[in-house]
């Protein structure tokens, strides 16, 4: 069974920076790309970043471009994102997905607060 444990979010300054984790089992991690998305109140869940399977292959949305980076360790299976110079704007909960034999499987999601 897939399943995502993401974790790391909390209350952040602007200007300051978080560390997302997801930890993943129950499918071979290595074989499959991964990727983070991230809903606000009252948004459409939208796509930050992704990674392929062996993390040769990074893609950011433009929004977090040169602030956000997306990482694995698939020895652990583990993938994270970095977020450094955090905006009130990236408030929302984010989550960890894959995709496995043509089916979404999502974390539970970690909330991000980005506030004075």
């Amino acid at each position: 069974q897939v399943q995502f444990v993401e974790s790391g979010g909390g209350l952040v300054q602007p200007g300051g920076s978080l560390r997302l984790s997801c930890a993943a089992s129950g499918f071979i991690f290595s074989s499959y790309g991964m990727s983070w998305h991230r809903q606000a109140p009252g948004k459409e869940r939208e796509l930050v970043a992704r990674i392929s399977n062996v993390g040769g292959i990074r893609n950011y949305a433009d929004s977090v471009k040169g602030r956000f980076t997306i990482s694995r360790d698939n020895a652990k299976n583990l993938m994270y994102l970095q977020m450094n110079s955090l905006k009130p704007e990236d408030t929302a909960v984010y989550y960890c997905k894959t995709q496995v034999r043509g089916l979404d499987y999502w974390g539970q999601g970690t909330q991000v607060t980005v506030s004075s």
